[in-house]
């Protein structure tokens, strides 16, 4: 058999696994959200299962690949292995429905398995699952059923025989000829062939309403939303307007405040958490002379307070855009372990997420003068769901993967030789101090400009040290000092500009930067692991 027979015979039955599946999951999604059990969906759970046990150098390496978009492109993962998943049980069912029933029966059991074995689940987390086998299969074996009638050899019974005038007309009866039989069974097959599509696109349209009715019917995320909507109004946040000299203006140049809906985002949340303020708490545990349990209320009536700050994912590349700029409002992290007074002996902070996610930050760093937050806003409002709500951490010059836990809801106060963190175990470094950074922003890297005066631009950033000066050079020549924009803290990034009398040609530019307390960015060239790249951002350009 050809290839293409072989795709001839066997789209169908591929399609009405795929579709089963699809109709499965659906429905999983709808009594998911019905039973406001968001953990239950068996795709979320297979995706947050995946980046639990996935080998640290192939999630380094989807970081760098994908960025922010990592999220995105795991689902798009898991969907491409469940419609290969799908269409194999319904190939297989085309020539032995029971056993392509067990198959689909035991993946109904692996995802009842992988969705227990996520945190803090209970047996109503099942449900979604149970109701997904409960359909998928019924569903399975009556497309089955409709592809085997539509398929070639498909007509019931193997009796071709007819009785009635035969083809001059002379009134004869008996066995028809064999265009007479292939004409019979073209006609029977051709009103199954209809059902088959008839079938396959309902399946298609419930399995697409149940998903959606699931996504729009989760109480849980649309209390939150509504929630946070709520605390815009009665919580204080302040404007976001940047410092009136931060911004250079620089046509292209990344603006100095990141907007919220372009702020990077990498964590380890297939679906981000759902956490109203009101059934938040923060356990304050471990080597202290006193615990403490904190409600949202209890946090936020402590006092706020508001602090530009630029967090920077150690994953980023030089050059790259996992870096950006806010205004955080929060509650001094000092303010609070003060309260649970630490141990002399304590070092280190274990903090966790709500979805179970853990990293490790110097104590120091939590109860020095940096000004570490228990955010609650992001430039003037309310944290959004993706980036922490209710209540996230934010640490002045610490990499995110040692300081920045969203949805953040335990600290154990401890030693760094007492627990391991999630990054930790992957072979990434202990203690995180980011490294001082500078990017060319425009021109683009292989960009052709005009000859004249161009404004070659960027930020530069070294948290906690601040920078002193930005230097470009042209073709390895002279490093020549760039105009900076103001900042109002060591913490922000810092906007730069160098107006270049570009000639015609190819070229090369190069940027570095010098702290406040005299370190000059280094050129040695260094990965992101295991403790942030190194280097000079260089691009090139042509002058016409």
């Amino acid at each position: 058999m050809t290839i293409s027979s072989r795709i001839s015979t066997n789209w169908r039955p591929a399609l009405a696994g795929v579709l089963a599946l699809g109709l499965g999951l659906g429905t999983a999604e709808l009594v998911a959200g019905v039973l406001d059990r968001p953990a239950g969906s068996p795709v979320v759970a297979a995706a947050e299962w995946f980046i639990d046990v996935v080998p640290a150098w192939l999630a380094d390496l989807a970081i760098t690949w994908f960025g922010t978009a990592d999220k995105l492109a795991l689902g798009i993962g898991v969907a491409v292995v469940l419609a290969l998943a799908g269409a194999g049980i319904g190939v297989l069912a085309r020539h032995h429905r029971r056993a392509a029933l067990g198959v689909a029966a035991v993946l109904v059991v692996v995802a009842l398995l992988v969705v227990w074995s996520r945190r803090e689940t209970s047996s109503l987390d099942l449900a979604p699952s149970l109701a997904a086998g409960v359909v998928a299969l019924p569903a399975l074996a009556w497309l089955a059923g409709l592809v085997e009638r539509a398929a070639p050899g498909g007509a019931p019974g193997p009796d071709t025989s007819v009785s009635g005038p035969d083809s001059s007309g002379t009134g004869r009866s008996g066995n028809s000829g064999p265009g007479d039989a292939g004409a019979f069974r073209q006609q029977v097959r051709a009103p199954s062939r209809r059902a088959f599509v008839t079938g396959a696109s309902a399946t298609a349209a419930l399995a697409a309403l149940a998903a959606g009715a699931g996504r729009w019917m989760s109480a849980d995320r649309i209390g939150v939303e509504s929630a946070r909507d709520d605390l815009g109004v009665d919580v204080d946040l302040p404007a976001a307007d940047p410092p009136p000299d931060a911004e250079l203006g620089i046509s292209g140049s990344e603006p100095w405040r990141t907007p919220n809906e372009d702020f990077y985002r990498i964590d380890t949340a297939f679906s981000a958490p759902s956490i109203r303020p009101e059934e938040w708490r923060l356990r304050i545990h471990g080597m202290v002379e006193q615990e403490l349990e904190l409600g949202y209320d209890d946090l936020v009536g402590m006092g706020l307070v508001d602090r530009w700050t630029t967090l920077t994912c150690v994953s980023n590349e030089i050059g790259g855009g996992l870096v950006g700029n806010a205004l955080w409002t929060g509650v001094p992290i000092a303010d609070v372990l003060d309260r649970a007074r630490p141990l002399p002996d304590a070092d280190a902070v274990l903090s966790t997420s709500h979805d179970g996610w853990t990293c490790g930050t110097p104590l120091e760093a939590l109860t020095d003068e940096r000004g570490s937050l228990f955010a609650v806003g992001m430039n003037g409002e309310p944290l959004p769901v993706e980036h922490g709500f209710p209540v996230r951490m934010v640490v002045p010059g610490l990499y995110g993967y040692v300081s920045a836990t969203k949805w953040v809801v335990d600290l154990e106060v401890s030693r760094f030789d007492q627990f391991d963190a999630y990054w930790t175990t992957r072979g990434w470094a202990e203690r995180g101090p980011i490294k001082v950074s500078s990017r060319i922003d425009v021109p683009e890297d292989g960009a052709r400009v005009g000859a004249g005066k161009v404004a070659v631009a960027g930020s530069a950033w070294a948290q906690q040290r601040g920078i002193e000066a930005v230097e470009v050079r042209v073709d390895a020549g002279p490093w020549i000092p760039a105009r900076l924009g103001g900042v109002p803290n060591d913490d922000t990034w810092r906007q730069w500009v160098y107006e270049w009398d570009a000639t015609a040609g190819e070229h090369e530019l190069e940027v570095r930067a010098v702290t406040a307390d005299g370190e000059t960015q280094t050129g040695d060239e260094a990965p992101p692991a295991p403790d942030g790249a190194t280097g000079w951002h260089r691009i090139a350009v042509t002058v016409e």
